[in-house]
């Protein structure tokens, strides 16, 4: 049920209006960010329940600040591709909360790389942060940079470019990236060196999502997924249900979707489509997972190359019909806005259990009004995915203290973070009135523990 439909209660009308008020503030101020208006207003308007009860927020203006970020950083990123032509990027660094911890948040490499995107999923990384209960802020960066059909030498290039403007903006106690769509471990590995010579120095606490080799964390590579599908199975059960015997859908094929399709199958559920940027493909007997790592990870193929080994499988253009296969479990894991109003119908029609997000706000929020609507159990990106970031942190917390973990013990350590996070988000969503509604309870368990931070240091 939305807020709007509520009952009113003493105080709604004020924290509403002041939500409205901070809205209006940020869509006036940033006129062309539709994505970043579009977590703002997602944010803020299921916080009216906590608003409500803790008017303190309101006095001392959080939400003004919040929404505004400590830093943003812009800066040109020339290199020289494998012809000798002089090409220019655009890079990006938003330190958008430091209230309790450095900031801490992937870098992007993708021509869709604006400061809209940039802004929101800086904003989500302050909430999501928050919920691992890790001392780590909000920050995310990027660039307009398109590393696909790009050397291994150009790559090299734009990142040490890239690296040595922001190398004045980061520090394991300022700042620490990590990766995301478009940097994996070689880019990490690039930065890692460049920083190292800039820095004269070997900080492995400012970059996460390294190799074991140099300061890296087993499991970092495997966190997101499985962390969202550990969030999922919490949920499920709070039902009576579990992964076992279910039918699951999966967009994209990077390390999110083929960590969380693992686990998935390790649950017992049969994954029958997943996709990239191209298509999907569907296997009703269930997608050989060994086949799309050696597609996707060691040959980096598209994924149609699937139906070459397993003929009686289906390849469809289109990525964005995927959500149009019956199923009991969606894990939209590609990109933002890929779940649309349209696709969240038809996934009711055929019947959908839950929905999970492994990617960033990868519903709109109609479709997440659906969902709603509809009983469907819903995880929101915030917590779902938190398992990357949580991973991240014991990644520094390793660096810190100079030790390497095995990959069972920080696998334990992310399942016991996600049990948290489910725990911590259901927790919120009943004492404030929204029992089950996962969006409100995330966002107000994220909140407050940054809100209270933010008034116990002042202004």
């Amino acid at each position: 049920m939305a807020i709007q439909e509520k009952i009113k209660k003493p105080g709604t009308q004020v924290a509403e209006k002041y939500v409205e008020k901070v809205l209006e503030v940020v869509k006036q101020r940033n006129p062309h960010e539709p994505e970043f208006y579009q977590a703002v207003e997602e944010a803020l308007k299921s916080l009216v329940p906590v608003l409500i009860k803790k008017p303190k927020y309101m006095e001392h203006g959080i939400l003004e600040r919040i929404v505004e970020p400590e830093r943003m950083i812009s800066f040109q990123v020339p290199w020289t591709d494998d012809q000798g032509m002089v090409q220019v990027n655009r890079g990006f660094r938003v330190q958008f909360n430091s209230a309790i911890g450095p900031y801490k948040g992937g870098l992007r490499f993708h021509p869709s790389v604006n400061s809209s995107i940039v802004k929101f999923l800086g904003f989500e990384q302050i909430f999501k942060n928050s919920l691992t209960g890790q001392p780590i802020g909000g920050g995310k960066g990027g660039s307009d940079f398109d590393p696909k059909g790009k050397s291994d030498q150009e790559i090299m290039r734009f990142v040490q470019s890239f690296m040595t403007e922001l190398a004045n903006h980061i520090g394991p106690d300022i700042d620490v990236p990590a990766g995301d769509i478009g940097v994996g471990p070689r880019e990490i590995g690039y930065m890692f060196g460049q920083y190292k010579k800039l820095r004269g120095a070997y900080e492995a606490g400012v970059l996460t999502g390294k190799s074991p080799g140099f300061g890296g964390s087993l499991a970092r590579t495997e966190a997101t997924g499985y962390g969202t599908v550990y969030f999922v199975e919490e949920m499920l059960k709070t039902k009576g249900l579990s992964f076992d015997g279910k039918t699951v859908v999966v967009s994209g094929s990077g390390n999110v979707s083929l960590f969380a399709m693992e686990k998935a199958q390790h649950l017992g559920a049969k994954v029958v489509a997943c996709s990239d940027s191209n298509g999907y493909i569907y296997d009703e007997n269930g997608i050989d997972l060994d086949t799309v790592k050696r597609l996707k990870i060691e040959r980096n193929e598209r994924i149609k190359q699937y139906i070459d080994e397993y003929p009686s499988a289906y390849y469809f253009e289109n990525c964005n019909n995927i959500w149009s296969i019956p199923c009991d479990i969606a894990l939209p894991c590609a990109t933002q806005n890929e779940l649309d109003t349209e696709a969240a119908s038809v996934l009711v029609g055929n019947g959908i259990s839950a929905v999970g997000e492994g990617a960033n706000m990868p519903s709109t929020l109609e479709a997440i009004e659906i969902f709603h609507n509809n009983d469907v159990l819903f995880a929101p990106a915030k917590a779902a995915n938190a398992g990357g970031v949580a991973v991240s942190a014991l990644e520094m917390a390793q660096n810190s203290g100079r030790l390497s973990w095995s990959f069972d013990e920080v696998d334990a350590s992310l399942h016991k973070i996600m049990v948290n996070i489910h725990k911590n988000s259901v927790k919120a969503a009943e004492e404030h009135g929204y029992p089950g509604n996962l969006v409100i309870g995330a966002n107000i368990a994220g909140f407050i523990r940054v809100a209270d931070a933010m008034i116990m240091q002042g202004i």
